[in-house]
C-alpha cells in the first residue's frame, strides 16, 4: 500500500506552477487549467481542464505528462495521478499516463511527430518572444537606436522580470547566459550583423503578438466553457485523507 501523502496543497499548486502550455508559454496554474486537486490516504489527484474538447491532443499530452512529472517530484506525495477532463482524447491520455506509456505508448500509430521535436519548436518560440520583449523595452527605456541593437549584451538589460524570463528561456533551449552574450541572436544563439537585426526583430515581434492573442482567445474560451469563468488561477481543493493533515 502506499504511504499516505503527507505534502500540502500549496507545494502541489507550486509544483503544477512549474508546467506551461507550450503554446502559449505561461504557466498552466495561471491559465486556469488546473480544475482540482485531491488528497487522499494514497496520494495525490489532479484534474486538469481546457478550453475546448478539440485542443492538439499533442499540447494536452504534454502538458498532462509534464504535470505528473512535476508532482513526482514533490517530497511525500504518495501516488499521483493526473487526469484531463472534457477531452476528445482523454480517455485514451488518461490511460496512457496511468500505464507510463509515454507518448507513442499513447497514441500509437496516431504519434507521428517526435514530442521532443515539439517542445524545442515551442521553447525556441518561447526563446524569440522573451527577447522580443527584452529590445523593445531597452529601445524605449534608454532610447538607444535601431541599428545598435546588434551590440546588446545580456549584461545591458535591467534586472527584473523581463530579463529573469529571458534567462531562463535561453537556458531551455541550450544557449549561454554568460552576461557578454548578445540579447540579439537566431535559433541557434548566433549574433546577429546590423542588417540582419530589423527582419529577426519583426519576426520575434509576430511571434511574441500571436503567443499573447492566443493566450487571450483560450482564456476567453475557457471563460465560456465552465461555469466558474474559468479565470480562477485557485483549483477546488478537496481532502479526503482519514488521517487529515493541513492542506
Amino acid at each position: 500500500m502506499t504511504a499516505p501523502s503527507v505534502c500540502k496543497a500549496d507545494q502541489v499548486i507550486a509544483a503544477l506552477g512549474t508546467v506551461s502550455d507550450p503554446e502559449l508559454d505561461e504557466p498552466i496554474t495561471e491559465l486556469g487549467f488546473v480544475r482540482s486537486i485531491t488528497f487522499d490516504d494514497h496520494g495525490v489527484i489532479v484534474h486538469l481542464r481546457l478550453p475546448t474538447a478539440f485542443c492538439s491532443p499533442n499540447f494536452a499530452y504534454l502538458m498532462a505528462s509534464d504535470a505528473q512529472d512535476a508532482l513526482r517530484m514533490v517530497d511525500n506525495i504518495g501516488s499521483v495521478h493526473v487526469l484531463l477532463d472534457d477531452h476528445h482524447d482523454s480517455q485514451k491520455i488518461n490511460a496512457g499516463l496511468a500505464a507510463n506509456a509515454g507518448y507513442r505508448g499513447t497514441f500509437g500509430e496516431e504519434a507521428e511527430e517526435s514530442l521532443a521535436e515539439l517542445r524545442r519548436t515551442f521553447l525556441r518560440k518561447a526563446h524569440t518572444a522573451a527577447m522580443e520583449r527584452c529590445v523593445e523595452a531597452q529601445l524605449k527605456r534608454t532610447g538607444v537606436r535601431l541599428d545598435e541593437i546588434h551590440r546588446l549584451t545580456l549584461r545591458d538589460l535591467p534586472a527584473g522580470k523581463q530579463k529573469t524570463a529571458l534567462l531562463r528561456r535561453r537556458v531551455d533551449v541550450g544557449l549561454s547566459i554568460c552576461p557578454s552574450s548578445r540579447v540579439v541572436v537566431d535559433d541557434a544563439g548566433r549574433p546577429l550583423s546590423p542588417d540582419a537585426v530589423p527582419a529577426r526583430l519583426r519576426f520575434a515581434k509576430s511571434v511574441r503578438i500571436s503567443m499573447e492573442g492566443n493566450a487571450h482567445f483560450c482564456r476567453g474560451l475557457l471563460a465560456t466553457r465552465y461555469s466558474d469563468g474559468g479565470n480562477s488561477n485557485t483549483p477546488q481543493i478537496l481532502d479526503i485523507r482519514t488521517t487529515r493533515r493541513p492542506a
